[in-house]
């Protein structure tokens, strides 16, 4: 990713000033605190730690990323925000069955893995960045060495946000991204149609998790409580679905 350090001082204040006012207008105009709080209402229960997780964070974080939920129109940018905190909201779940409110009303309700799987760049933040070399493309990426502080993903909220909304943004090859996928900037290849991975919030679920969840032939658990998260925050912002929610018949790519 290139670095915008390398812009004159002027065209730089410039820039980052039109992304700041474009995130409030946009993101901040479809999630606004009220819906924040309502979307996460349980993130802060007993047995929860997503009171970590604040609105000024997530929209300061949105602020760094001029395209996240700016792209397209206002159908396209509402779809791309219920797709990222479904996502998201599934990695942080601390939903069950019968849970008040429903399984779906419990996202973010997690900042740390609860297993750890790989000391000690285990699952941290919204989108549970795992293994040290995301923890170094993360880190190269916003400028912050989160290979000997991984710890800064867990204990600052920007950063949190900051390092889940770079992994939606930013394709890592031959994966596109999760935000060119669902705002329609991304062409599947020849190889892709043929693997069954077309535009969609099944394709995002592809990219994240595809090895573990998607070309089995049937939804799994963990696919279809990513899909519960995502119905239910288009419903909140009155926007259709679109197509290809699953990835049931999309063959992961090579090593998931």
């Amino acid at each position: 990713m290139r670095r915008l350090l390398a812009l004159a001082g002027a065209t730089l204040l410039i820039a980052a000033a039109g992304g700041a006012s474009g995130q409030q207008a946009g993101v901040g105009s479809i999630i606004t605190r009220a819906m924040f709080e309502s979307m996460l209402s349980h993130r802060g229960d007993q047995g929860c730690q997503g009171a970590f997780y604040t609105y000024d964070a997530f929209i300061k974080a949105a602020g760094d990323f001029p395209r996240f939920g700016t792209t397209g129109n206002d159908e396209t940018r509402r779809r791309e925000l219920a797709a990222f905190f479904g996502q998201t909201s599934h990695e942080t779940t601390g939903g069950w069955a019968t849970a008040p409110d429903g399984p779906f009303a419990w996202g973010y309700c997690r900042v740390n893995e609860i297993t750890p799987s790989d000391p000690p760049y285990y699952g941290r933040g919204p989108i549970q960045l795992t293994h040290k070399y995301n923890y170094q493309l993360a880190g190269d990426a916003l400028g912050l060495d989160l290979v000997n502080n991984p710890d800064l993903v867990s204990s600052d909220p920007v950063v949190a946000f900051r390092t889940a909304i770079w992994f939606w943004m930013t394709a890592q090859s031959p994966k596109p991204s999760c935000h060119d996928v669902i705002t329609n900037q991304w062409t599947p290849s020849g190889d892709d149609r043929s693997s069954g991975r077309l535009p969609g919030y099944g394709m995002a679920t592809n990219i994240i998790n595809g090895g573990e969840e998607c070309g089995k032939g049937y939804s799994t658990d963990n696919a279809k409580d990513r899909v519960g998260y995502y119905k239910r925050y288009c419903d909140m912002f009155r926007v259709g679905y679109g197509d290809n929610i699953a990835c049931r018949d999309q063959k992961p790519y090579g090593g998931g």
